[in-house]
């Protein structure tokens, strides 16, 4: 959740878009200082703060599969395009079980860390981006269209949850790195 403070009033008229997306377009249209203020998640890492958001049950199992937890539970800071349980339920039936299968933890390791970005990103730098080097080696493509802001095919939902090691934004859907070649 963001909070944007200074905005010129027209700024509500993009209110219904992505918070992000909207800010860019209010810093665009007029020369104004804008202060983000993300919220705390009371000092849990990353880990600890997928747990307690309740959404992200899927994305939780898939690192433990994966023996990702002490990796994001480590100081980062470390950027995470989270999808929801949700976003897991749109990939095709089988593929998240056969992914949490041991013989696919490499694949499913290379998926997660396509989700990452080292360092610290918050909202207000994405929207100045065109892409983002993943964790995994490949680059995310970002871009803001309709209203919102795009990583790869997902729709990024609520961002700048921040944490003792980093950011999390919240994704709609699952990044699929690019095939290598």
């Amino acid at each position: 959740m963001m909070t944007v403070l200074g905005l010129p009033a027209m700024a509500a008229a993009v209110a219904d878009e992505c918070p992000v997306a909207a800010a860019a377009k209010a810093r665009a249209a007029a020369p104004v200082h804008v202060q983000a203020v993300a919220y705390k998640a009371d000092a849990k890492d990353i880990v600890d703060t997928a747990v307690g958001a309740g959404d992200f049950k899927t994305l939780v199992a898939a690192v433990k599969a994966a023996g990702l937890v002490e990796t994001l539970k480590s100081p980062g800071p470390f950027t995470v395009f989270a999808p929801t349980d949700a976003a897991f339920a749109k990939l095709p039936p089988g593929t998240v079980e056969s992914l949490l299968k041991p013989e696919n933890k490499d694949k499913l390791i290379a998926v997660l860390t396509y989700h990452v970005v080292p360092g610290k990103v918050m909202a207000a730098d994405v929207v100045k981006l065109t892409e983002a080097p993943t964790v995994q080696g490949a680059k995310a493509v970002v871009k803001v269209e309709n209203g919102g802001v795009m990583i790869d095919n997902a729709k990024v939902v609520k961002t700048d949850i921040a944490t003792s090691n980093g950011v999390i934004h919240v994704i709609d859907t699952v990044l699929l790195p690019p095939e290598k070649k």
